[in-house]
């Protein structure tokens, strides 16, 4: 008898595991073009887009579908291997679930890289990748970063914080820890967050004291994910400029929106993207950082508009 309850609750066990599935929200019609956004991170999730900009984008005639990854945010008690084949496949997942044949990728930060990987891999289902605040080269930006940190411990003339960064820039380069310390010295030195958001920006950034799904997930990232992505797919060395150049050259729509305020990325790394995909195709904002759907939320929804929804 005991042998026999053991393996019921091993089935129920295991039904429960297999009825898991990525934590996904939509809005709008579904016969409008559709946009899936993917977040970042490795360890992040879709919470800050899902309760800020998906409700508005949608009412601008998309069907906007966003999820947390496998792993990672709502999604994360599923299993994981976290590699890119992985993610391709949820992704398809999300294809059949919503009966789509094409959909428009928006890849915020790392999930540019994701959108990237998976449109090479399945370009007649994507109609469009838009990368939003996403890097290009990670060892550029992380190298950008230092510099950047460096000049202005210079300017106040902090010799423990310059010493530091001596530290940093002696360690393995393409190392987890390298690439964590180097977003931990950005995140410090306020390279995530515009200097002055405007008016539009602030009521949004309010609602991150109120909002339930904010105060719980905003703030919320896991350690597993980018341990994962660092093992299986060496994310932090990775050069996404001759992926986007091939889905250039094969006739993928290729986007891009940055803030002219992301302290992640210089000028030589996104002035790379814009000569690939052309002014026309490239979004520089004033007043703006890395979260551009918040900092300029108009501006990012007219040029997705402007962009996506051809007649």
């Amino acid at each position: 008898m005991k042998t026999f309850r053991i393996f019921i609750i091993l089935l129920v066990t295991a039904t429960q595991l297999q009825a898991q599935s990525l934590y996904t929200s939509v809005w709008g019609e579904p016969q409008n073009p559709a946009v899936i956004f993917l977040h970042g991170g490795p360890g992040y999730n879709a919470a800050s887009f899902e309760a800020t900009t998906a409700a508005a984008l949608a009412e601008s005639g998309f069907f906007v579908i966003a999820y947390d990854r496998r792993g990672e945010g709502r999604s994360q008690n599923m299993k994981a291997a976290f590699t890119f084949e992985e993610t391709n496949a949820d992704l398809m997942q999300l294809y059949e679930k919503f009966n789509l044949e094409k959909a428009a990728l928006l890849g915020h930060s790392f999930g540019g890289i994701v959108a990237t990987r998976f449109a090479h891999a399945h370009p007649e289902n994507v109609s469009a990748v838009v990368l939003v605040s996403a890097p290009v080269n990670l060892q550029q930006s992380f190298a950008y970063i230092i510099a950047s940190c460096r000049a202005i411990y210079t300017a106040r003339n902090d010799t423990a914080q310059l010493n530091y960064l001596d530290m940093l820039s002696n360690m393995d380069t393409s190392s987890l820890p390298y690439a964590s310390l180097c977003l931990m010295q950005a995140m410090q030195n306020g390279f995530y967050v515009p200097q002055s958001p405007d008016s539009a920006a602030l009521v949004i950034y309010d609602k991150f004291k109120t909002d339930s799904l904010l105060i719980r997930y905003s703030s919320q990232m896991g350690f597993a994910a980018p341990a994962g992505f660092w093992q299986q797919e060496q994310y932090t060395t990775i050069d996404l400029l001759p992926e986007l150049r091939a889905l250039h050259d094969a006739g993928t729509a290729l986007y891009g929106i940055y803030g002219k305020e992301d302290g992640l990325y210089g000028a030589d790394q996104l002035g790379q993207l814009n000569d690939l995909i052309g002014d026309t195709h490239f979004l520089y904002l004033d007043n703006c950082s890395h979260n551009v759907f918040i900092d300029q939320q108009q501006a990012f929804i007219s040029a997705l508009v402007r962009w996506l929804k051809k007649s």
